[in-house]
């Protein structure tokens, strides 16, 4: 049976400036003085080929962290200079299976069912009166929904209900950020930005901040993508 999701964090984004250690270690130390977490890189950017040389340094893993190759062009990383980094398409790619998945969720359940009440409706009654409504009774009135058993049964995430019912907008906007981001971000000034619940508002309002600051820093900036353990 499906379990709400907490609040957790998952990947971080640890950016650095020009001249700063910017390897794995650094990374790491990061993330643990903040989340008191260790983590492995995740290589979650493509990386960036000019169409002029891109021919030649398509081959090369220089300013790049722990990159990964296919037949001997490297392909993604978990990080490095800013240039070198394909943050367009590593957005473009979310995006294009973030509308897929959206219209499939359109065509079986968004279609056929009526708009049901999200996870975070139900919730807040715990919340309010816990002895009254506890956990489990809140997510037996959550999941006893039509459109919520509807998808169950495709294998789509209930808790991504609100996410889905906004539209198809809203879904891709949140994917596609959530590739560049991640969970959180460590800014190079040793600044953390991280959402302040699990509300796709709250989600949104921090991703929009991120990448907005992600946006301003110069193209010699470094970026490295941490996954928790």
């Amino acid at each position: 049976m499906p379990t709400p999701r907490p609040l957790t964090v998952q990947v971080v984004t640890v950016c650095f400036t020009a001249g700063d250690d910017a390897d794995w270690f650094a990374a790491s130390e990061k993330v643990h003085n903040h989340l008191h977490a260790h983590g492995t890189p995740s290589r979650r950017y493509h990386v960036r080929h000019r169409r002029l040389i891109g021919w030649l340094t398509r081959f090369f893993g220089y300013h790049l962290l722990d990159a990964a190759r296919c037949f001997g062009a490297v392909t993604t990383a978990a990080g490095g200079r800013k240039s070198r980094l394909d943050l367009t398409g590593t957005a473009a790619m979310a995006a294009h299976g973030a509308a897929r998945r959206w219209r499939a969720w359109n065509a079986h359940i968004g279609a056929t069912t009526r708009p049901a009440r999200p996870w975070e409706d139900y919730l807040a009654q715990h919340l309010a009166d816990p002895a009254k409504v506890t956990l489990n009774e809140a997510r037996r009135r959550f999941e006893q929904q039509p459109r919520v058993l509807a998808m169950l049964a495709h294998s789509f995430d209930p808790y991504e209900l609100s996410v889905y019912q906004a539209g198809e907008n809203t879904y891709v906007g949140l994917y596609w950020r959530i590739a560049l981001i991640g969970d959180a971000l460590i800014t190079t000034d040793g600044r953390l930005l991280i959402t302040a619940s699990a509300s796709v508002a709250d989600r949104l309002r921090f991703l929009n901040e991120a990448c907005a600051y992600l946006r301003s820093l110069r193209s010699n900036a470094r970026l490295c993508a941490v996954a928790l353990a």
